[in-house]
């Protein structure tokens, strides 16, 4: 089966379109990656989803707006994708949307709010659509995040000593091989929001690190921050944007003075840096394969190798998952899992209390054609070419 996987993070820069050739054979999902298109948010689209997250006030009215047009954008991303990556023949979407809100409550995930609906994406491409990924979890009782921990345990698998993946976007998130996963805190979140504010929205990020780099770490801001109550919550939990935004890191500042622009965002580096090897110590991790925007940070590399001494710190890239897309790529196998019948959550991950399978479907033009139930979940992912295995198998689509 051909999947489309869509991802737009919490830096909501970008979507991207991975595109995979997905099918089951024996006890393994077998994945062969098409590639991945990225279709940058429209400048109005990017700012009005800005202006609307949390802490900002919002109105209904906004809210249905930015649905259709990210839905949108989706649908168009999917269509380029397809024609692209798959020659006209992929057979399902699957779409995260775009997170607005994750509704965290005494440490309980209440509910959460994907935007982008999935509508546009099937009238578009005329293909069944997998979407709302996350709610069934959290009506089970879960966390429901990080969703891309189950295919985190297919693909490490069999790796020897305790291999943790991390993806590094917005927010930061670890799996580890006895199932355990969390959000650890803020991987780019707080660097994006510094240089977006301290340059008056003409920076989006800090490029290559490059602001860190030319800055000093400031002490007393960095123990403030470091103070923040969820770094010491226990697993599993889930955070977002709700808790780390540039209202956060003004707070935050309130007291110290002016500082350099440069001096801040080193010091938010570091602090990703150091909240992130304390959650990678607290699995006793063996191995590090990251992955996300923030591998493209050397800064914030470096300072967490530094951080995790003996510890080797890879990328996804070395294991065969780009890491541009490997979110993109786990929420394809997500939605394959859900067309199969098949559960997409591990509750040692999320917390719930069952597994369950993922989201909601919107036919095609067709109507819902989707293949037989299968009759067991994969136990690992396998990185295929083309639909057979080495030893001759066939793959089931």
């Amino acid at each position: 089966m051909r999947v489309i996987g869509l991802m737009s993070g919490t830096s909501y820069d970008a979507i991207d379109a991975a595109a995979a050739e997905l099918g089951l054979v024996g006890d393994s999902v077998v994945l062969k990656t098409l590639g991945m298109v990225s279709e940058p948010y429209d400048e109005e689209l990017r700012e009005a989803l800005a202006t609307a997250l949390p802490p900002a006030a919002t109105t209904l009215a906004e809210v249905c707006r930015l649905d259709t047009l990210i839905g949108q954008a989706f649908a168009a991303a999917s269509v380029r994708a397809n024609d692209e990556l798959c020659d006209g023949r992929a057979e399902l979407v699957a779409s995260h949307g775009q997170t607005v809100y994750h509704w965290v409550e005494g440490g309980a995930v209440r509910g959460t709010l994907q935007l982008g609906q999935p509508a546009w994406i099937a009238e578009a491409t005329g293909l069944p659509v997998v979407a709302d990924f996350r709610p069934r979890d959290i009506a089970a009782g879960g966390q429901g995040a990080p969703l891309v921990s189950l295919v985190d345990l297919l693909w490490l698998r069999g790796r020897p000593g305790t291999p943790v993946a991390l993806n590094l976007g917005g927010i930061a998130n670890l799996t580890a091989p006895d199932g355990t996963a969390f959000d650890t805190g803020p991987a780019c979140a707080l660097i994006d929001a510094a240089a977006s504010g301290f340059s008056g929205g003409r920076l989006a990020y800090d490029a290559e690190g490059a602001l860190a780099a030319r800055g000093m770490v400031h002490e007393p801001l960095l123990e403030r921050l470091s103070s923040e109550p969820y770094y010491a919550l226990p697993a599993p939990k889930t955070t977002g944007k709700e808790l780390f935004h540039l209202g956060y890191l003004r707070d935050a500042l309130a007291g110290l003075g002016t500082l350099p622009a440069e001096d801040v965002i080193a010091t938010l580096t570091l602090l990703t840096a150091r909240t992130v090897a304390d959650a990678v110590r607290s699995v006793a991790a063996t191995e590090v394969i990251a992955s996300g925007g923030g591998t493209r940070n050397p800064v914030l590399m470096t300072l967490l190798s530094e951080e995790l001494p003996g510890v080797p710190l890879r990328t996804s890239d070395e294991l065969g998952l780009p890491s541009p897309a490997k979110e993109a790529y786990a929420f394809a196998i997500l939605g394959f899992l859900t067309a199969h019948g098949l559960p997409g959550t591990v509750p040692a991950s999320t917390g719930a209390r069952h597994p369950s399978v993922l989201g909601s479907v919107t036919p095609g033009r067709r109507g819902l054609e989707l293949p037989a139930p299968a009759e067991r979940g994969p136990v690992r992912l396998v990185l295929g070419r083309g639909g057979v295995l080495g030893d001759g198998e066939r793959v089931r689509p």
